[in-house]
């Protein structure tokens, strides 16, 4: 995706019209009007749900407080303790989401311990473990919507700011999965998986409405209905709608009086819209989503014109998914999808030299296919699952040209595919003290042929609450078409036909401790990634290409306690310490802080009725890109929620950015600038009303 790079930005502008249009008030009552007409006529009266919410007043104080062992179902393609799962494993629920005013996939992301987000003010993008690339649109992270890849088939790209095609409010919880997990899912699955699971119709139990203000004239409106019917149908349908002029950004390296001072204006807007989608009927479920973000890019990269709102993107992406689970007997259960994906990319960028044009970038993707994966126990103890994939890339297509006079730098229309077998089998030894998981995947696809990946983990669990882990895993990451072909007719970018893909060997060790109401986690890992694919610039021509330079190595160790304690206090705090390197050279990786300190603290101060939510983050300095200094910065978030206050309203307040840190992120090499500003201090009141 040429003139792009990453972002993390939350609140951007719309003083420009030529934007996706606001969902109308009209169309929340026409939405609501034919949720009423489905509900009422279509299904019949809806049934009370069957599982009664647990009396916790019958419940000692010592079982209130005590931290329960969270369920993961991305780890292993089947729900289990997240103590037995071969991996590390993270859970963000959507508590958590409320309780720290959580806008977005990215911030998170920025939450968890070992992950870090950075921000060119177009795109969010995450680092793991040390390990951020230039001009990388988070290829090395398989992004999931209740195990629908999101990744698209031009770039590979993980939406993870206000571009995720999902709106936040709609997630129930999301499962951060690090290490390589490509024995079950393939290419992306490099540095870790991000499962976001969405809300069931039981959480809806009829209309919930939501409307946000904020700075940089921030605005967000939702409406979502969900419900559970007599004869057993579940069904959630969501619209929202985001607009927000973004930020007047200030940057040093422009600043000169033909290029405004440095000063940006109204060229950080951005306008979104989705809609969501679920319908699930016995052992049937359909899902589809549609999602359309514009953004203006106030950065000037690749040498556009500076302070010029002509320099816009646009993303739209939508899927529909269609699974049908059984269980075939008490041992065996099958599940079986098919899906069709769409993706398009549009952008303009504004030149002046040698004579003023707009270059228009477009990108699509159309693809469809379908898995079969059964879940079996035998031998009494023995869980394996077993399945097969198969993807057709039909359409991938990219243009770059001159509008006015028409001038065509790349015109390309392709396809290919890919398929995959894996099995994974879990079982205990030792009177269940010894898990033991294996699993093996084999892909082959059109571009370059086979590869065969595995992963292994070795569990022991003297106690239920104690478990000490060690995991290897060996993955890969294909190019994409977006590395392969591009070109802009050899103006700032070339092709590279003959990327090979990327190979990475993973090790991690990892101690989690329960104990009454504290959570601990202790873990140390070292991977290595070979024919690394990164944007260079080539010397030869001064035009940027992906090649395959750089060895990589990173060790480190992660540390995290949780607690929970009486007046209902709960809070988190973690710290990250991680080296990436390159083998040959031995030069630190540029956006590889060394060292991060988070820290969550939730106070109720009026029982339920009025909350507290404390969030802080340090993040060291690390290099930039262009080798420089990007300095160490702490920011602060405070969330005051109030619920129950009249019916079902609820109403929370945030500041984002508490004490004004101005601090900064490491640009990519596309960018004159050597690190790009973040958000200054800002808010948002949220309101959220069900009925």
């Amino acid at each position: 995706m040429p003139m792009q790079t990453p972002d993390i930005t939350t609140t951007e502008p719309t003083d420009r019209k030529k934007c996706f249009p606001r969902l109308s008030a009209a169309f929340f009552f026409l939405l609501a009007g034919l949720l009423f007409l489905i509900a009422s006529s279509a299904f019949g009266q809806d049934r009370k749900s069957e599982n009664k919410t647990p009396d916790l007043t019958e419940l000692s104080i010592e079982e209130l407080m005590n931290i329960e062992i969270a369920d993961v179902s991305g780890a292993s393609k089947f729900e289990q303790k997240t103590t037995e799962a071969p991996s590390s494993v993270s859970i963000v629920t959507a508590v958590d989401i409320k309780r720290y005013g959580y806008r977005t996939l990215a911030e998170i992301l920025q939450s968890v311990r070992g992950f870090y987000t950075s921000n060119d003010r177009t795109y969010s993008y995450a680092g793991v473990r040390g390990f951020s690339r230039a001009g990388d649109y988070n290829t090395r992270l398989l992004l999931l919507i209740d195990g629908h890849r999101i990744n698209d088939d031009v770039y590979d790209q993980a939406f993870l700011g206000t571009e995720f095609p999902l709106d936040v409010d709609l997630i129930d919880s999301v499962e951060i999965i690090r290490g390589p997990t490509h024995s079950l899912y393939g290419s992306n699955a490099f540095m870790g998986v991000i499962n976001v699971i969405t809300r069931n119709a039981e959480d809806f139990n009829g209309f919930e409405v939501s409307g946000e203000a904020g700075s940089y004239r921030t605005f967000k409106e939702r409406l979502s209905y969900g419900r559970e019917f007599s004869n057993g149908s579940r069904m959630v349908l969501s619209g929202s709608n985001l607009s927000s002029n973004g930020q007047n950004l200030y940057f040093k390296e422009f600043d000169a009086p033909a290029t405004h001072d440095g000063w940006a204006d109204s060229c950080d807007s951005t306008k979104n819209g989705s809609i969501f989608t679920s319908f699930k009927h016995k052992g049937f479920a359909l899902q589809g989503v549609f999602a359309s973000r514009e953004k203006d890019i106030p950065t000037a990269p690749y040498g556009t014109v500076f302070n010029d709102d002509r320099t816009k993107i646009k993303d739209v992406r939508a899927y529909l998914d269609l699974s049908y689970s059984k269980s075939l007997n008490e041992t065996t259960t099958m599940k079986a999808k098919a899906f069709y994906d769409h993706y398009q990319y549009k952008a303009d960028w504004s030149f002046d030299d040698p004579l003023p044009v707009i270059n228009k970038d477009d990108a699509k993707g159309k693809w469809w296919g379908g898995e079969l994966e059964f879940v079996k126990k035998f031998f009494d103890t023995h869980t394996a699952v077993i399945g097969a994939a198969y993807t057709d890339y039909f359409l991938i297509k990219q243009r770059n040209y001159d509008n006015d006079p028409y001038v065509s730098y790349l015109d390309e229309n392709r396809s290919n595919y890919n398929w995959g077998t894996y099995i994974q089998d879990q079982f205990p030894i030792l009177d269940n003290k010894i898990l033991i998981s294996a699993g093996l995947r084999y892909d082959h696809y059109s571009t370059f042929g086979g590869t065969t990946n595995v992963r292994t983990s070795l569990i022991y669990k003297p106690t239920r609450q104690t478990a000490l882990k060690l995991n290897y895993g060996k993955g890969f990451r294909a190019p994409n078409s977006y590395e392969l072909y591009y070109s802009d007719g050899d103006t700032t970018t070339k092709a590279n036909p003959d990327l090979k893909p990327e190979k990475i060997d993973s090790y991690e060790l990892v101690l989690e401790q329960y104990w009454k109401n504290y959570r601990f986690s202790l873990s140390g890992y070292y991977y290595s990634i070979s024919d690394v694919i990164s944007l260079h610039t080539d010397s030869v021509d001064g035009l940027l290409v992906f090649k395959n330079m750089d060895d990589i190595e990173s060790k480190g160790a992660e540390f995290e306690v949780e607690g929970k304690w009486t007046g209902g206090i709960e809070g988190k705090i973690s710290y990250s310490l991680q080296e990436s390197e390159d083998k040959k050279t031995g030069a630190t990786q540029p956006n590889s802080p060394k060292h991060l300190v988070k820290s969550n603290l939730y106070v109720p101060i009026i029982g339920q009725k009025l909350s507290a939510g404390l969030e802080v983050q340090y993040t060291s300095s690390c290099k930039s890109y262009q080798g420089n200094r990007v300095e160490d910065f702490v920011v602060v978030n405070l969330t005051l929620l109030s619920r129950n206050l009249w019916n079902n309203l609820e109403i929370s307040g945030t500041v984002y950015n508490l004490f004004d840190s101005g601090y900064e992120t490491p640009a990519s090499i596309e960018h004159r600038q050597d690190a790009i500003p973040q958000d200054s201090r800002n808010f948002r009141i949220k309101l959220t009303y069900k009925f």
